[in-house]
């Protein structure tokens, strides 16, 4: 997990990090997705074909959607419309984690540090959704 460190310090690596990490450090939920997908890509590389090109390839999907959806959220007035139906996107996460566990595709540690993290996203995510939701 070195790849962890530069995201936990961004102005120590700010000369030559990518635009990415620059301009996401502000955004924690944005943080946290990318640290859930540093994490579970290479995980999700290693799963049998079988369950590679079948559930590997929609939990990478729903990562990728979720994270992209958030960037497009920071950049939008009106972020309802889109922080809305994220809720769902986060439980398929879940529960796409939760069968990899079921499946015995992924042990107890690994499952429990994913639901931490994924966890951790819908907190954030809740946290930005009843902000939006204030009148202002």
């Amino acid at each position: 997990m070195p790849s962890a460190s530069p995201s936990s310090s961004p102005s120590s690596s700010s000369a030559s990090s990518t635009s990415s990490s620059s301009t996401t450090a502000d955004l924690p939920i944005q943080e946290a997705t990318l640290e859930l997908i540093r994490w579970f890509i290479p995980i999700l590389h290693r799963l049998p074909r079988l369950h590679r090109h079948g559930l590997g390839d929609r939990l990478v999907a729903n990562l990728y959607e979720l994270l992209e959806q958030l960037a497009l959220a920071r950049f939008q007035r009106e972020r309802l419309a889109i922080l809305e139906p994220l809720r769902g996107r986060i439980q398929l996460i879940q529960l796409q984690t939760r069968l990899l566990h079921d499946f015995q595709l992924i042990d107890l540690r690994r499952y429990e540090h994913a639901s931490r993290l994924i966890t951790a996203i819908g907190r954030q995510h809740s946290a930005w959704l009843s902000q939006q939701r204030r009148p202002a």
